[in-house]
């Protein structure tokens, strides 16, 4: 079978290397993919953008499966288009995108379908957003209502903090006309965790649990990122707490789609808070997160192909999941200045003596090659990814893999999951 994947990330990267170990697997194209990705799939040079010309490839090279990694090119309808085409997609159609594309959709929906989710209001406004910000006090969360690359969500601890975050989405345009609405939610406190499943609109099946890091330092500060590293499983979701997000979150979640006309096939993500025993909805995503599917694919012992095409054809319900009982952890290394102005051009050194380490992975994210060399060419750069007997074990070896690498401005979190080995005690 030959695969398309589209994107050119660490989560890219990651899906590539769980497609290559199935023999039925006879070739695989990502676009545009990067220089880690070029070592296993052929990387075609193909704007994700142009989904005609994606399409175009697609029937000319007669590909068995699309996966569409990055959430634009579903939320532009990517998915639609090549149903309509008669080929396989992974992945939501765009209207049951919008989970995603808009904050204000996603709150809508989750208060029609009784979806445990903070308290917010919308603005378009920004002198009434203001005007309520003040009246609220701090802390309180600030979100650019649509797409913004993970960088779009405000959690202010001051007043100052919600006031500069309103100006920045709503006045300077940061993210365009993303920022046209906002939402402004409560903040709630408790532990975040991240939540997959794969569903094909009938049958639903969780994936392992996870949980990211958003801000850029150690600690929790600064800026929010994309991410900056995860780990998996999540000890905070226990069997019980896993059975409150499925009854309560992703199953109300496919049946209100149902109900608006909307089949959801393909993954959807929940970033979950847990506050007193319970889970509350920071946000939904409709793919797989970043980079907490480096760290869910690698325990992953199922054919993720065979899962793919279970999803595609409404045949879920015929595949069980099976996963490696080690944990793992990934930390991100990211180019100086990110999240905010970067240089690219750097380059990259001590991938070849990760390689030579066991149970350790590296996905690139935003790496070039020029001939001779591997450079750095995005904010987040690689994920340096390790498995473990029990998530200090992976800790250690991810650390001691990212060691060994060197950019220049090179930075990364000391503190990937910390707070779970400290729960393991």
């Amino acid at each position: 079978m030959k695969v398309l994947v589209i994107g050119g990330g660490g989560r890219e990267h990651a899906i590539v290397w769980k497609l290559a170990q199935n023999p039925r697997v006879d070739r695989i194209y990502c676009s545009p993919g990067n220089a880690g990705i070029s070592e296993i799939a052929e990387c075609i040079d193909i704007n994700i953008a142009d989904h005609e010309s994606l399409i175009d490839f697609v029937k000319y090279d007669w590909i068995d499966l699309t996966i569409a990694g990055p959430e634009d090119p579903l939320t532009k309808g990517i998915v639609d288009k090549f149903e309509r085409e008669g080929r396989r997609c992974l992945g939501p159609v765009k209207d049951a995108a919008r989970l995603e594309a808009s904050k204000v959709f996603a709150k809508e929906f989750m208060r029609k379908y009784n979806i445990p989710s903070a308290e917010y209001k919308t603005f378009t406004s920004y002198i009434h957003a203001e005007e309520h910000v003040r009246m609220k006090g701090a802390p309180i969360v600030i979100k650019a209502d649509g797409l913004a690359a993970g960088k779009g969500v405000f959690v202010a601890g001051t007043m100052g903090e919600a006031i500069s975050a309103l100006r920045l989405i709503m006045k300077e345009k940061a993210f365009g006309s993303a920022g046209d609405r906002v939402v402004v939610e409560e903040c709630l406190e408790g532990e975040e965790a991240s939540y997959l499943v794969f569903t094909d609109g009938k049958t639903i099946l969780p994936m392992a649990s996870s949980q990211d890091y958003k801000r850029v330092y150690d600690n929790d500060e600064g800026l929010n990122t994309g991410g900056m590293g995860a780990y998996s499983p999540a000890p905070v979701i226990t069997p019980e707490i896993e059975k409150k997000i499925m009854d309560r979150v992703m199953k109300p979640a496919i049946r209100g789609l149902k109900k608006e006309g909307i089949k959801y096939k393909g993954i959807l993500y929940a970033g979950i808070m847990l506050r007193d025993g319970e889970p509350y909805v920071l946000e939904f995503n409709c793919r797989f997160g970043d980079p907490e599917t480096q760290t869910i694919l690698t325990r992953l012992d199922s054919d993720l192909l065979e899962i793919s095409l279970a999803v595609t054809d409404e045949k879920l319900s015929d595949i069980s999941l099976e996963w490696r009982p080690e944990a793992s952890v990934c930390v991100v290394a990211a180019s100086g200045g990110y999240p905010g102005k970067y240089e690219t051009g750097k380059v990259i050194t001590g991938l070849d003596d990760v390689k030579k380490m066991e149970d350790t992975a590296v996905f690139h994210a935003g790496t070039a090659y020029n001939g001779q060399d591997i450079l750095t060419a995005g904010g987040r750069v690689l994920g340096v990814t390790a498995l473990g007997k029990d998530i200090k074990e992976a800790s250690d070896r991810a650390y001691e893999a990212i060691s060994k690498i060197h950019f220049e401005g090179m930075h990364y979190r000391k503190d990937i999951a910390n707070r779970a080995i400290k729960d393991q005690r």
